[in-house]
């Protein structure tokens, strides 16, 4: 948590994908996700379908909360 929550302060950007899938989430910690999120670093599941959207709006530095609400995408 602390290297994470160094590397979102210095200006990367992070999100935790915890599927890349069709068949949905996957098992997850939710309180680990919730306190990465609390970082900077959405957690979401995403099909491969929408990951390329993802990876443009996460290069572009484009608000991927946002992006994911778009796409119906509920992150933790």
């Amino acid at each position: 948590m602390r290297q994470s929550g160094e590397l979102v302060s210095s200006g990367v950007t992070m999100v935790c994908l915890l599927a890349l899938s069709d068949q949905g989430a996957a098992c997850y910690d939710e309180r680990l996700a919730a306190r990465m999120t609390a970082l900077g670093a959405p957690s979401f599941a995403c099909t491969p379908d929408l990951f390329p959207g993802l990876m443009a709006t996460a290069i572009g530095k484009g608000d991927i909360a946002a992006w994911a609400a778009r796409h119906e995408i509920i992150t933790r």
